[in-house]
């Protein structure tokens, strides 16, 4: 692996874990592919977007939550199998960005729609890809990319899936969306904040480099 591929991959303390480990070897070792995974995933947002828009129940919230989880379980392993499995392709750089636009949008404008907030999702999922934008901008400039939060794909993701799993009990008790809101006001927030403080550091570390030109 060389440095630069290093410098532009998300760090995910679970690349570690055995279970990633063993389920990356398994499917490198098979006929599965890391752009495969990578459409994978999503379906998987897909199916939590659906369970979001047409069955709002607590246990469609349940499922929702876990098909958050399934969607970055493949995006944990699509890259190990690219990179650890020795599966690289010329088209990996395309469905290592493209699926996680598509899979970030379906959820974020399905969570909109859900607590009734139909232009803050879609305010959200633009933010959300803005943030990916400016991350990707920086590499193109030579930089590192930066993967800080607040609200990175990470974040945005765990607000998603706690949500759902509180909003689940909130429904069932109270018959409420207040989790689900308050969810939807963060993520947009927040990943409007990231887009802040990604384009601060572009910033900092062309003003060290001095004048390019």
């Amino acid at each position: 692996m060389t440095n630069d591929v290093q410098d532009n991959r998300r760090p995910i303390a679970a690349r570690s874990a055995g279970w990633a480990q063993r389920s990356a070897a398994a499917l490198a070792r098979g006929a599965v592919t890391p752009n495969q995974i990578s459409v994978i995933s999503i379906l998987f947002a897909a199916a939590g977007a659906a369970l979001l828009l047409w069955w709002p129940t607590p246990g469609g919230l349940v499922g929702c939550a876990l098909a958050i989880q399934g969607r970055l379980i493949c995006n944990l392993l699509d890259g190990m199998v690219a990179v650890e499995g020795g599966k690289k392709s010329a088209l990996g750089a395309l469905y290592n960005e493209f699926p996680d636009r598509v899979a970030d949008s379906l959820l974020i404008i399905a969570l909109g729609y859900a607590v009734g907030w139909p232009a803050l999702g879609w305010f959200g999922a633009l933010a959300a890809a803005l943030t990916a934008y400016i991350r990707v901008f920086g590499g193109a400039l030579g930089l590192a990319q930066s993967f800080r939060g607040p609200m990175a794909k990470q974040h945005r993701m765990a607000v998603m899936t706690i949500a759902c799993l509180i909003g689940a009990g909130e429904l069932a008790w109270a018959g409420s969306h207040w989790a689900l809101q308050a969810a939807c006001v963060v993520i947009a927030a927040g990943s409007v904040i990231t887009c802040v403080t990604r384009t601060q550091g572009i910033a900092r570390q062309l003003t060290a480099a001095g004048p390019s030109c």
